[in-house]
């Protein structure tokens, strides 16, 4: 029997579920987990029954693409874990997927705890009724969002988020620089995103902006963080044909941000751990046009990244779709290169931001799983 089922959809999951049960582990040393996991989570001992990147799509086309395999992996790991029953279930994201599983193993009687809220201030809220038929406990990272399920007589806790615990409030960007072998001169980090789908449609469009950059930098000089191998194979082909510094990584994400003057990024949470080292961005991001479209009517507020909508503003620009060109994006690069007084202003702005979401998550998830537990 296992202690605790898990579910986790991509990178980004996989990295705030190995806070998660690194955090449970301090009070339950031998927690026995088992579920959908990455490497993150497998590194943290939970068994890994299907690898987290089976459920790393996005988009309506791209998941109705994959659609079948997701529907038969659901089923089987439902199977499992009403057979196994465990004494909790942890959904960490992956929001459409997680639900339907949820719903079912309430109805059986399993605890059901979610883990980050999907983005029901943003679009779609009609989800809050699903999500009070599917969840037990909703465990939130921003501090707004505990309002929202308060008021829809959901349980919630606010934890904070993790990543404003594990990265510093000071950056030492030369520290950064020098482990990464850089030369003198601005450094731009690359991030394309984690999926593989993402650095397919991005990469090729920051490179040609690198290119525009490189026009009014010549010493400047390129990091791009790769998720996997089979993202850093399909950057250097987007990277085929333009003679460009760059910087590829095996993983090393932060390290790029750390060492970075400014960055884009694709939307996501990429863009939250920009914010936490205090960089300026340019948030970019492009989807299938269908999917677009259909995002667009249920779109709830202006923005797109997170930094923005923690900011209620536009404090850095964002290009999405038909606006993301390699010209805009390099012109709102290079415009933070050149103000000084705009980037400390923001730099206050990411700290303030950081400080509200720095709140120790690990012992406040620790705390609101326990009852689960005992």
């Amino acid at each position: 029997m296992i202690d605790l089922g898990v579910v986790a959809g991509e990178a980004s999951g996989d990295l705030l579920g190995a806070h998660f049960i690194n955090a449970l582990k301090q009070a339950h040393p031998d927690l026995r987990a088992a579920g959908i996991a990455g490497p993150r989570l497998v590194e943290a001992g939970v068994e890994a029954i299907y690898p987290s990147e089976k459920l790393a799509v996005n988009g309506y086309v791209e998941v109705l693409r994959h659609l079948p395999e997701l529907l038969w992996i659901r089923a089987r790991i439902t199977r499992h874990f009403l057979n196994e029953r465990p004494r909790v279930f942890v959904g960490i994201d992956a929001p459409d997927f997680n639900f339907t599983l949820e719903a079912k193993l309430k109805s059986a009687g399993i605890p059901t705890l979610h883990f980050v809220s999907p983005s029901i201030w943003a679009w779609r809220p009609e989800r809050i009724h699903r999500i009070k038929l599917a969840v037990s406990h909703m465990l939130v990272v921003f501090p707004f969002e505990e309002r929202l399920y308060r008021d829809a007589g959901i349980p919630v806790t606010y934890v904070g988020h993790p990543l404003a615990d594990v990265i510093p409030l000071e950056i030492d960007t030369a520290a950064a620089r020098m482990s990464l072998g850089l030369a003198s001169g601005p450094v731009i980090a690359l991030l394309p995103g984690s999926r593989m789908s993402e650095v397919t449609r991005h990469a090729r469009l920051m490179f040609d902006a690198a290119a525009i950059m490189l026009k009014s930098h010549p010493d400047a000089q390129f990091v791009v963080p790769a998720a996997s191998d089979a993202a850093a194979q399909v950057i250097r082909q987007a990277a085929q044909g333009l003679d460009l510094p760059l910087h590829i990584l095996l993983g090393q994400s932060h390290t790029a941000l750390a060492a970075c003057d400014v960055t884009l990024v694709a939307s996501g949470t990429a863009t939250l751990e920009a914010a936490l080292f205090k960089k300026p961005m340019v948030i970019t991001y492009r989807v299938p046009a269908i999917t677009a479209r259909m995002m667009s009517k249920k779109a709830l507020q202006p923005w797109v990244g997170l930094p923005n909508v923690l900011a209620r503003d536009f404090v850095v620009p964002e290009r999405i779709q038909d606006a993301a060109t390699p010209e805009a994006l390099a012109s709102d690069a290079l415009a933070w290169l050149d103000d000084a007084p705009r980037r400390l202003e923001l730099h206050e702005t990411f700290r303030t931001l950081h400080m509200s979401l720095r709140q120790d998550a690990s012992a406040r998830i620790a705390e609101a799983v326990q009852p689960y537990l005992a």
